[in-house]
């Protein structure tokens, strides 16, 4: 099954260490000697929100707040390419077409951002349709998608199952300024919602969730093609 995953980079990496990269490795390893092909795409965490708030009050603008996130991001991804030693590609690809090649060769392709304005979970879901992937993976740090914040209403509602427009209508107004935070962005789930594609949110501070989502088991939140 050709899976790619976008890790949150709170939950790969919410401090600078090894613990959690080196879990996440050895979950992706183990997909990959079960047969699965995999793409991976990592987002900055707390670390690029850290740089961007420092940025943005020394009077730096949104794009270059962007770019900042985005070199955060393409650092997070070398800590996994280390981890994952030669089964990754050495470097993480700056495009889809660098990273698709990489899949091709039978490597593992471990993505940052790209360009502005464009979240590392938007990024995913690109690579996730250019590759026609047969599952699509947000590990993040809350269990699925909720009808609000649940760090912020005890009453929160998780969904177990939506339909990408219904996933669209959630997500709506989330702020999307530099260094955002939301389960998942909307321009990836307008990107999800044109490509048909299978989706599932997941809790990904606990790395093994993720093959347990491969695995068709979790208790996250199904995103399901409009057709079925």
């Amino acid at each position: 099954m050709k899976v790619v995953v976008s890790i949150g980079g709170s939950v790969l990496a919410p401090s600078v260490g090894s613990d959690r990269v080196g879990a996440y490795a050895r979950v992706i390893e183990h997909l990959a000697d079960d047969g699965h092909e995999l793409g991976i795409v990592v987002g900055g965490g707390p670390t690029a929100r850290d740089y961007i708030g420092a940025a943005r009050d020394l009077g730096a603008n949104e794009i270059e707040l962007d770019n900042l996130g985005i070199a955060v991001t393409r650092l997070n991804a070398r800590l996994l390419i280390a981890a994952l030693d030669d089964r990754a590609a050495p470097t993480p690809p700056t495009d889809h077409e660098t990273a698709h090649e990489a899949f091709r060769r039978g490597d593992i392709p471990v993505m940052g951002g790209t360009v502005a304005g464009h979240t590392t979970d938007a990024v995913g879901t690109a690579l996730a349709e250019y590759i026609d992937a047969d599952l699509l993976v947000y590990a993040t740090s809350v269990p699925g998608v909720y009808d609000a914040d649940p760090s912020e209403d005890p009453g929160a509602t998780k969904f177990d199952s939506l339909s990408a427009s219904e996933l669209v209508d959630v997500v709506s107004d989330i702020d999307i300024k530099a260094g955002s935070n939301a389960p998942v962005d909307l321009l990836a789930t307008k990107l999800l919602e044109r490509s048909g594609l299978e989706a599932v949110v997941i809790d990904g501070t606990e790395p093994e969730h993720l093959a347990s989502a491969v695995d068709g088991d979790h208790e996250g939140t199904d995103i399901v093609p409009e057709t079925k």
